[in-house]
């Protein structure tokens, strides 16, 4: 099934390419912040229990505990660094992008492991795009159940985040916890610096309202580094982030 994308760009709907983690509840769900495994569990109301294989119920009927910054792929909007409410289901509004595959093997930088503005620059050869996704190598299966807590994952210094914001992009996505490190003391660098925020007390005008940072992607080595089109698909969620399904579309 063909579509066409702002009367310029040619896909094909019926070949998704999904670069999104599944919610589980088990070990095989990746988990960071230092949280436990998310619960999926049935309803149970007196000796009523809503699963169906229980005999009891005609219907599955789940009660579901989880952290979207902490238990998968989730999209986030800068409301989830700010005073004031701001709310994903409102500053997405829009769902189709141009984005940028690119591949980065972190840096070693005093003891860390760092994505540095060279390293963007030098991958994105001046390519216009309105989204990045950002893959680190090596690109192990295993970040799709690791536990990320007190491993002190890689993460995108500040001038990077500042370079990747003054291309004009407007989606970062990349398959780690966070684009920040994660003992930081709560300076929150690279988030401050992609959504345009130095006061989190008082916007400017110029704060990136309709910006978004998808963080705990997973990019399968079958996926090129190249140009694709993006669908960031989100959840409804009147929060600051919500779970997402962000999937790439090649170019025909």
């Amino acid at each position: 099934m063909q579509a066409t994308i702002d009367n310029k760009y040619q896909i094909d709907l019926s070949k998704p390419l999904d670069i999104s983690i599944p919610l589980t509840n088990n070990e095989q769900n990746p988990i960071a912040w230092y949280q436990d495994v998310p619960e999926i569990e049935p309803v149970k109301m007196g000796d009523w229990i809503g699963k169906v294989s229980q005999g009891k119920s005609s219907t599955n009927f789940n009660n579901i505990f989880f952290n979207p910054h902490a238990h998968g792929t989730h999209t986030e909007c800068l409301g989830h660094i700010t005073h004031d409410f701001y709310s994903i289901n409102k500053c997405l509004q829009k769902f189709f992008f141009t984005a940028e595959v690119i591949s980065v093997q972190p840096e070693s930088i005093n003891e860390d492991l760092v994505i540095t503005k060279s390293q963007i620059e030098s991958a994105l050869k001046n390519k216009e795009t309105e989204a990045i996704i950002i893959r680190t190598l090596p690109n192990f299966e295993s970040k799709k159940s690791k536990k990320y807590s007190n491993t002190n994952p890689p993460y995108l210094e500040e001038s990077a985040a500042i370079y990747i914001r003054e291309l004009g992009i407007q989606h970062l996505l990349i398959d780690l916890p966070s684009v920040d490190k994660e003992h930081d003391e709560g300076k929150l660098l690279a988030h401050k610096a992609f959504w345009n925020v130095k006061d989190v007390a008082v916007l400017k005008d110029d704060a990136r309202m309709n910006c978004t940072i998808t963080e705990l992607i997973y990019v399968s080595d079958i996926i090129l580094d190249g140009s694709y089109i993006l669908n960031l698909q989100i959840a409804s969620f009147e929060n600051d982030a919500s779970p997402s399904k962000p999937i790439l579309y090649r170019i025909e």
